[in-house]
């Protein structure tokens, strides 16, 4: 089953729980906008290469589509329409006015220069200017892409309209008009959900070992901040593997070492510390699992063996239907992507309402409303599990398919 045929038979099962309109179902079904793009790139050396690139915009009758752009080898176009059926769901579970969108360039960014990157992005911008905008349509960092990547594509399309339009993106730069609190928003949305979770279960910080599966961003970030609210945080990995330790890690050496060591797999002391593979570390006896590396993580094959007592979703699509089914099975209770990694766009909702008014806000203030909007989304969700007596993401998609239901009554 394709990723996009996985998002509807998640959309399907809370649809049913909540007998919606069967209109509404159909409607969110298939994306209102595909774009396939054929970018051109003149590479260093002077040769041309032609770069496959996707934009999808699922739903805007919440508001304007939202959602990053990736650059990776393992881009499509049915990877693509999930993740931005995931992005209407997303912001509609916690309540933003957006609706979903989400691109992505087939390529290896490790194998380019810094130009050629820059020269991708800015083609890639060209080919997208009449369909995207800062009323229309939103796009912002993603795997693989980041602040200086969203500032050449606000700068090449603030080019192309021949004025400022910086708020065509988000997740831009400070002194680019980005937003305090977007680059740790992902991760501290999750963790103002499960610190939620947890307290609701009279479980304290000190008494819980973490694991982190991805030490990219979110999970680095997701890592520094849950050592220093208390959490024992015991093993992280990258791509190349990871490792576990008997006491904690501490997330900034390990960040140090892996920017000069390129993997967290050579980090940490070898009188406390094990390297372990990245499906071993799956697999380790924990409180908490954190997911924050790429979708599909768990697979019915490795399920049976996941040890963990509860899994935090900061990646999108990390666990399988199947195996979402083989974790319910085994009591592992999961606070899903939809709800637990929606901080990011909260945030960058807020990011466009700075650049539209010119008016910014310090990151205290972007935290404390940040947090207010994700216990909400966490209370509404609570409530619906068990009004509906379903899993959590069953109870996450029940919440947004009622809100847009509510909006598409009123086509």
């Amino acid at each position: 089953m394709s990723l996009f045929n996985n998002t509807l038979a998640q959309i399907e099962k809370a649809a049913s729980l909540i007998g919606l309109n069967e209109d509404v179902l159909h409607i969110l079904s298939e994306p209102q906008r595909k774009v396939e793009v054929s970018i051109p790139v003149r590479m260093d050396d002077g040769s041309l290469r032609l770069f496959e690139g996707f934009r999808v915009q699922h739903n805007n009758v919440c508001g304007p589509y939202k959602g990053g752009f990736r650059y990776h080898t393992q881009v499509d176009m049915e990877e693509v329409k999930a993740l931005s059926a995931w992005m209407t769901i997303k912001c509609a579970v916690v309540g933003i006015p957006l609706g979903g969108a989400k691109g992505g360039v087939v390529v290896n960014p490790k194998e380019l220069s810094e130009g050629e990157i820059e020269r991708l992005t800015r083609n890639y911008v060209r080919l997208l200017e009449p369909v995207i905008g800062p009323d229309m349509d939103i796009p912002a960092p993603d795997v693989n892409t980041n602040a200086k990547i969203m500032d050449w594509f606000a700068d090449e399309y603030s080019k192309l309209k021949g004025k400022d339009m910086k708020g065509v993106v988000t997740g831009k730069s400070l002194e680019n008009g980005g937003s305090k609190g977007r680059s740790a928003a992902t991760a501290q949305g999750g963790v103002y959900i499960l610190d939620e979770f947890l307290r609701e279960k009279d479980i304290k910080p000190e008494e819980t070992t973490i694991v982190v599966q991805g030490f990219g961003n979110a999970g680095e970030t997701a890592a520094r901040l849950l050592t220093e609210e208390g959490y024992k945080v015991v093993g992280v990995s990258d791509s190349q593997g990871g490792i576990v330790c008997a006491h904690a890690v501490n997330p900034e050496e390990i960040s140090s070492c892996k920017t000069d060591k390129s993997s967290v797999v050579h980090c940490g002391d070898p009188a406390d510390c094990r390297r372990v593979t990245n499906e071993d570390l799956l697999e380790l006896e924990c409180d908490v699992l954190v997911l924050a590396a790429m979708e599909n993580q768990l697979t019915k094959e490795n399920a049976p063996l996941v040890k963990a007592k509860y899994i935090l979703e900061l990646a999108n699509g990390p666990i399988t239907p199947e195996a979402d089914e083989t974790l319910k099975q085994k009591n592992i209770c999961i606070i899903p992507d939809i709800l637990a990694n929606a901080g990011g766009v909260t945030v960058s909702y807020f990011e466009m309402l700075q650049n539209a008014d010119n008016n910014y806000l310090s990151e205290e203030e972007i935290n404390e409303k940040l947090k207010e909007i994700m216990v909400t989304a966490w209370q509404e969700v609570k409530t619906n599990a068990e009004k509906y007596e379903c899993t959590l993401r069953e109870a996450a998609y029940a919440t947004a398919l009622g809100r847009l239901e509510e909006k598409l009554s009123e086509l």
